[in-house]
């Protein structure tokens, strides 16, 4: 029995799991866990909505793999297969913290569930006329952020998380940086601005006036995909995600010349294999220097 349970090869205690539910469970996390995190308000959505779900009602003592199958079954119906496996990410996460440092005695219903994901990279860049419709479209929008964000993000390609976090104190005009102390790797790092941030910055006040704790973008996550669902459709734009900015910003980088140490620099990235995933050349720029280029032989 000794053995077992240092195995964790015992079946759990029923009588202790029958007390609570699975929504139990969700809004300890939710309450204790996820306050903290950098991601909290997104978070905070998709357990929120998952707790409207009828399987959030069953007891611990009855939850099985199978009834995350069947919930597995009812929202492919819907949503793909890397966005179920996106949202379910949290609970799995809720199911091993619960068992290692709660110490309650479950099992993770998730680790035998079959999710498979396709591998759907985006390849996503501004088509063109793009950039010109999203502009004229934001002229009609009523925050006076939402232009601004999207083109520092194109001429920076640094994440949403990170724009929306940047303080004036972050700024260096006379080097013309950005320092980013929140990371998604946890890296801090100091990013050279193009005169193009720099004229964005200038279009949001004078930099030396503004307050130095004081965010540069004054938006929330939610705000800002609000608004960009509505810019994007007001400009007829299907299919473009904010994040493909950075795939833009990025592979503009790479176009002007700058190498792989100088891009990863810049964009963060620690596992070169992930950065090319973002880096998709313009097929524009490749002819041209295909055209240029001298016949072989």
């Amino acid at each position: 029995m000794e053995t077992q349970a240092d195995r964790h090869e015992l079946a759990p205690n029923r009588k202790e799991l029958k007390r609570f539910t699975l929504g139990d469970l969700v809004r300890r996390y939710r309450s204790e866990v996820v306050v903290s995190k950098k991601g909290a308000e997104v978070e905070t959505i998709v357990l929120d909505a998952f707790l409207r779900h009828p399987i959030c009602r069953k007891s611990l003592a009855d939850l099985n793999t199978s009834d995350f199958a069947s919930y597995r079954d009812e929202r492919l119906k819907t949503i793909a297969a890397t966005s179920l496996k996106r949202q379910l990410a949290p609970v799995n996460n809720m199911f091993e913290l619960a068992r290692t440092e709660w110490k309650i005695p479950l099992k993770n219903p998730l680790v035998d569930l079959s999710l498979k994901a396709n591998d759907n990279r985006r390849e996503r860049r501004l088509r063109e006329g793009e950039l010109d419709r999203l502009v004229e479209a934001g002229k009609k929008t009523r925050n006076p952020f939402v232009l601004p964000v999207i083109r520092f993000a194109i001429e920076t390609g640094m994440r949403r998380g990170e724009i929306l976090n940047l303080r004036w104190r972050d700024i260096d005009e006379t080097r013309g940086t950005a320092t980013i102390l929140e990371t998604k790797n946890g890296s801090p790092r100091t990013i050279p601005l193009t005169s193009g941030a720099l004229d964005v910055l200038r279009t949001l006040g004078a930099l030396k006036g503004q307050e130095s704790c004081s965010r540069v973008f004054p938006l929330s996550a939610l705000a800002l995909r609000l608004c960009w669902d509505r810019l994007t459709g007001r400009a007829n734009i299907n299919d473009l995600n904010f994040h493909d900015l950075r795939h833009e910003a990025i592979s503009r980088l790479f176009e002007l010349g700058l190498t792989v140490p100088e891009v990863a620099s810049i964009s963060g990235h620690r596992d070169m294999r992930m950065l090319f995933r973002y880096a998709h050349a313009s097929h524009a720029s490749i002819r041209t220097k295909l055209a240029a280029a001298p016949g072989i032989g």
